[in-house]
């Protein structure tokens, strides 16, 4: 730019180098040096007093995509050194020092926010990414931009480049000219972790007139919090009235010198609980190495997609710190992470006490028991998505409770001896182990609804055969047995209760997880749906390990196909296994 004859250059950050021969508008932040150097004198007025509006703005409100982009132009200009152009100089207020140099090109044509604010100033959009394929288009009845890679076009020599190589090939060339270069850049900012609050950990500082600021030394840590606090209308810590609390010693001087009265943000607890967990009971350190080895890091955190933005990156600092200091052997805090859905309210609506539509669980629990309103709980929708607590649909949950209760106790014989099997008891057995198979499946993957669905199941099953002489095989026993087991995380406390009722000395929570045969859980036999020309005209039961060729034979021979086949011609034969076949006809 020429600024009081003078030529000078103002850096400028970018992600995609490929984008820079659509730069129409270059945009500083308020904040930025240049501002008040290039601005021409008749739009100094309008440029201040924008300056000022920004500086009374968060960098939240800033940054925040629903408000309405907003600038002013400064009457100056830059030159785009690749391309040769001149284009206008804007600040607007969702630029930020802190991020790059605090100025950026302009782009519209291939970014949101570039596109909403050339939108609103009617500066001009030029398109210099196409995806491959893609016909010409007028940016001018474009409704959004298009941020995606693509093929190079209105680019001088890089038309026609395609976007994997993009990128590089004119960083190389911008180096090459001596008018850039690769850079990293980090979005990270500094955190404030100081409050102005009473509850938190008191930051071990003290501030001494000679030694300056000293930390507190280990010997005299923790700093306690002092118990009877006065709180004002200040908006300063309440500590800092506390004269027993600030008042203190320098512990290098020993003078007088004053404790720092704010306390840490409590984001700064909640980052490192997990590790204390392997060693709650240690008085000595925060944990033992050897236990950390043992239980970390935490195989599964399950919490709210609210805490994925602070609290879990958060913890990932911390983890990553101490790893480095060589308090940890490991990098991340959480191999998995799984965001819970929400209970809403009977209304589908999120539950407020403004809408009047807050359950409380007590009143149920007393009605229906804990165990009731836990699995319903689990039972009104996949984990991931929640759903409405309908107060009337606890009582099917509660009937299964009472159905299981009473099978139980009516059933128990605690016989599971192997007998002679009947195709009753090995129905039986086949059950027990696809319920095994279904519920551990569906429980490793959160889907605690059809675990319960899988167990209700077996519950009805067994329910219809419980007069039968099959209830007093060793299958109908162990099925029992592993019911209770089954649904022991879910309903703990009448599992545990039936667990000791029939006979069981130890704990069911610690009993062994229940295992299956993987050949018995599948089917003896299938029904085979027998189509003609795509329509169901039969259908029989067959083994469950009969052949392809198998069920042409069964399905040409059977009478009712061969009666509607006719003399028909048989085209082909379709079989999908394990289901249907489908013969295919030309009269």
């Amino acid at each position: 730019a020429e600024i009081d004859g003078q030529r000078e250059e103002v850096p400028v950050f970018t992600t995609r180098p490929d984008t820079i021969y659509g730069v129409t508008f270059f945009v500083l932040a308020p904040e930025h040096p240049w501002v008040e150097k290039i601005t021409t004198p008749e739009h100094k007025a309008e440029v201040d007093a924008y300056v000022d509006q920004a500086r009374r703005m968060t960098e939240i409100e800033r940054m925040s995509t629903e408000k309405e982009k907003s600038g002013v132009f400064t009457g100056g200009y830059v030159t785009n050194p690749v391309s040769g152009e001149k284009v206008p100089v804007w600040i607007a207020d969702y630029v930020l020092m802190g991020y790059g140099a605090g100025a950026i090109m302009g782009v519209p044509a291939h970014d949101e926010r570039d596109f909403a604010f050339a939108r609103k100033f009617d500066i001009p959009i030029r398109e210099v990414i196409r995806p491959e394929g893609e016909e010409p288009s007028d940016p001018a009845t474009w409704s959004e931009a298009k941020e995606a890679l693509g093929v190079m076009v209105n680019s001088g020599p890089f038309d026609g480049t395609p976007g994997d190589v993009a990128i590089e090939r004119v960083t190389k060339y911008v180096e090459e000219q001596g008018c850039g270069k690769f850079m990293i850049t980090y979005r990270l900012r500094d955190w404030l972790i100081s409050r102005q609050r009473y509850w938190g950990c008191p930051i071990p500082i003290v501030y001494c007139p000679t030694d300056g600021m000293v930390p507190v030394p280990e010997d005299q840590l923790p700093v306690r919090l002092p118990e009877n606090v006065q709180f004002k209308s200040t908006g300063e810590s309440p500590l800092r009235y506390e004269p027993e609390f600030v008042n203190t010693t320098c512990p290098i001087c020993g003078g007088p010198a004053t404790r720092e009265a704010d306390t840490l943000d409590t984001f700064i607890d909640s980052s490192w609980y997990y590790l204390r967990y392997a060693d709650p009971h240690n008085d000595q350190r925060a944990w033992s190495s050897e236990k950390l080895r043992k239980w970390l890091p935490v195989d599964q955190y399950v919490g709210g997609v609210e805490h994925a933005i602070l609290h879990l990156l958060y913890s990932r600092f911390f983890t990553k710190a101490l790893r480095d200091m060589g308090h940890l052997n490991f990098d991340e805090p959480f191999m998995r992470l799984f965001h819970q859905g929400m209970v809403l309210g009977a209304d589908g609506q999120k539950m407020s006490k403004s809408r009047g539509n807050v359950e409380a669980p007590d009143k149920y629990v007393e009605k229906y028991g804990a165990d009731t309103v836990r699995c319903y709980m689990m039972f009104i929708g996949p984990f991931e998505a929640g759903g409405s607590f309908k107060a009337e649909n606890l009582e099917g949950v509660w009937r299964f409770m009472n159905r299981f209760w009473s099978l139980v106790n009516d059933s128990w014989t605690g016989n599971k001896a192997n007998r002679a099997e009947t195709s009753e008891s090995k129905a039986i057995e086949r059950l027990r182990n696809k319920t095994i198979k279904r519920v551990t499946e569906d429980l490793s993957h959160f889907r605690f609804n059809t675990a319960l669905a899988a167990l209700m199941e077996c519950n009805n099953a067994l329910i219809k055969q419980q007069n039968d002489d099959v209830a007093y095989s060793a299958a109908f026993q162990r099925t029992l047995e592993t019911m209770m087991q089954l649904l022991s995380p879910l309903a703990p406390h009448i599992t545990e209760e039936l667990w000791h009722l029939t006979g069981h000395s130890n704990s069911v929570h610690i009993s062994d997880w229940p295992t299956y045969d993987e050949a018995l859980t599948k089917d003896e036999t299938f029904t085979l749906v027998m189509q003609v020309n795509g329509k169901v005209r039969e259908r029989v039961e067959v083994a469950a390990g009969i052949s392809e060729a198998e069920v042409r034979e069964l399905v040409l021979n059977n009478p009712r196909i061969t009666a509607l086949i006719g003399e028909t011609t048989v085209q082909k034969i379709i079989y999908i296994p394990g289901k249907l076949v489908n013969i295919v006809v030309r009269n």
